[in-house]
């Protein structure tokens, strides 16, 4: 029986995750897959780490990711937020640093609706005088 000590959901623009925190050595899986594999780029990768870098709980948790709708950056943005939000779970003195980082707060931007009669979000179509 494995026990999830922590769990936290993250949301960025279209993308959820669901993050799962265990006892273990720092092995992070995202949908089934190591984190190098599901994020090839870096930046997103360093991304997701944040939280645990900032409470020193790099090689303590073992991490278990779903996440779904969105592009990578949206995804890696969400799993930060729900990583940030199971660490507050299991120890609630993470909380400050995480809150002055950042961490814990939804970034509430997301994409502009198009509107009838324009070509997009702000838009117009190409005014003719003649």
């Amino acid at each position: 029986m494995i026990k999830n000590l922590g769990i936290g959901t993250g949301r960025r623009k279209t993308s959820v995750a669901r993050v799962y925190l265990r006892d273990g050595n720092g092995k992070i899986t995202v949908n089934g897959k190591e984190l190098t594999v599901y994020f090839p780029q870096g930046e997103h990768v360093l991304m997701v780490r944040q939280p645990l870098m900032v409470t020193a709980n790099e090689n303590k948790f073992d991490v278990l990711i779903n996440v779904f709708g969105g592009g990578n950056h949206g995804q890696a943005g969400a799993c930060r937020h729900g990583l940030a939000r199971a660490l507050c779970q299991v120890d609630h003195t993470n909380y400050t640093s995480l809150r002055s980082n950042g961490y814990l707060t939804r970034d509430p931007r997301m994409v502009e609706r198009k509107k009838y009669g324009q070509a997009g979000a702000r838009r117009r179509f190409q005014f003719s005088k003649r």
